[in-house]
């Protein structure tokens, strides 16, 4: 197995394990769970703009946040991160999370680049000249084989995004029961 199959296999299963160690070394306060319950509001929002738009094996999606990046699901991902590592209040906790992010989705994206050329080829190839694979562009792209799909909420259902929206709710939950247990 190839270190890219490995790390797409296993970021969601090991990420359990180091969920404990992050939430084990929390020191989260009022201030630091509303911070971060701002920063990752905006991640989250990054991701239902990029799943409202993602086609998902049909079409090589190229507009939306996507004229802006090749990743945008995993850069709402990442400003979760941050989110999530502001509200955790340890340097600790945004040290393992930082880490985990940059090892298992550097790979994750890199396989998935290796996929959308073999399914797309050329086209692809014209994209990842114009699009950067993480950062955000400060314009968008402007491609010839572009064809404006505006954003579905439908498409956004089907992803099933909203699972990200529960999962973070539920982290900022569970820092705001360590808080409560630590002041006790």
């Amino acid at each position: 197995m190839s270190a890219a199959a490995f790390f797409a296999r296993w970021r969601v299963r090991l990420s359990y394990p180091l969920a404990v160690v992050v939430l084990w070394l929390a020191r989260p306060t009022p201030k630091s769970i509303l911070t971060g319950a701002v920063v990752g509001a905006i991640g989250l929002w990054v991701r239902a703009s990029a799943a409202g738009h993602l086609r998902k094996q049909e079409v090589l999606t190229t507009t939306g946040p996507y004229a802006y990046t090749r990743n945008p699901l995993y850069l709402g991902s990442f400003i979760l991160t941050i989110g999530a590592a502001i509200a955790a209040h340890s340097w600790p906790s945004a040290l393992i999370l930082f880490c985990y992010f940059a090892l298992f989705y550097s790979f994750v994206m890199r396989r998935e680049e290796r996929e959308l050329y073999q399914h797309h080829g050329d086209a692809f190839r014209e994209y990842a000249r114009a699009v950067p694979l993480f950062l955000p562009r400060l314009t968008p792209a402007k491609l010839a084989s572009a064809t404006a799909a505006p954003f579905s909420f439908a498409q956004y259902k089907r992803n099933r995004e909203y699972h990200a929206a529960i999962g973070f709710l539920l982290l900022l939950l569970v820092f705001v029961v360590i808080w409560r247990l630590r002041s006790l």
